[in-house]
């Protein structure tokens, strides 16, 4: 209630503010290079693969990162290759600039069925700066989710949280707090739709300041999280944020000893 309130009374400023950031706002290309890969093992030779699907907006596109192999895709598929991790990931992209929740249902809908056994949610900034209502907000995420599940076939689905808009570069005061706490909002959402559900896992994006290390513990300069834009990640934070994505998906997986059912379903439609 408190924030509604404060949103009317500081409606005009927030409104010349968001006018003024889209105009001057340096507009960045999303990540160039394949949309579909591999890493590891070749698909004969794998004995404990994944299969990954990525769903979102800009940032799930890599907005901020010149290629694919530097931004979430790439630096996550990467960092699931391992011992006691998988030695094969296959992984698939669908993400474009400004997409909402609602776009990402679209394209997840649209999407001839990829068996996967995980899928990575990326969505929420476009639905705080295009004020998607929160009981809207829910109902969208529920209904992706469910899409991911049976059409795809994922056992679990990451819900990525919101990124900490209240320390975008680019966005003024009091925007800047305003769109902030409209994340928050949203990302508490998230959560709590998680907490509800076993299969379903939500990740806090991991701070990224000059007290941030990747996850295998290296130190990050302190000009690296942001693009230049102000407003997307860079290359070293798609690396911090896609280690953090890889150890909440090797948290929820039960076992990476039996091979991967959705690596089945697949061969089986061949």
């Amino acid at each position: 209630m408190k924030l509604a309130v404060a949103g009317l009374a500081l409606a005009p400023l927030l409104i010349a503010q968001g006018r003024r950031v889209r105009r001057i706002a340096l507009r960045l290309p999303e990540a160039a290079g394949p949309r579909e890969g591999a890493e590891g093992l070749p698909e004969e030779g794998a004995v404990c693969p994944l299969r990954l699907l990525l769903v979102g907006d800009s940032s799930a596109a890599g907005v901020g990162a010149p290629t694919q192999d530097q931004a979430l895709a790439g630096n996550l598929a990467r960092a699931l290759i391992g011992p006691a991790a998988f030695d094969r990931v296959a992984w698939r992209l669908e993400a474009r600039t400004g997409a909402a929740a609602a776009d990402a249902l679209a394209m997840a809908r649209a999407l001839a069925p990829w068996p996967c056994d995980v899928a990575v949610l990326v969505v929420g900034v476009n639905d705080v700066t295009g004020a998607t209502p929160p009981a809207r907000w829910q109902r969208t995420v529920d209904r992706l989710v469910d899409t991911l599940r049976h059409r795809h076939g994922a056992r679990i689905v990451v819900l990525s949280g919101l990124p900490p808009m209240h320390r975008f570069p680019l966005l003024p005061q009091p925007l800047r707090w305003y769109l902030g706490e409209q994340a928050r909002r949203l990302d508490a959402a998230l959560a709590r739709r998680a907490a509800a559900d076993p299969a379903l896992r939500h990740l806090p994006l991991p701070a990224m300041d000059e007290r941030s290390t990747t996850h295998a513990g290296s130190p990050i300069p302190v000009d690296a999280p942001m693009a230049a834009d102000g407003f997307h990640p860079s290359p070293v934070a798609y690396r911090i944020w896609a280690g953090a994505l890889a150890d909440e998906v090797l948290r929820a997986m039960p076992s990476r000893s039996a091979g991967s059912p959705a690596t089945a379903a697949s061969a089986s439609t061949k």
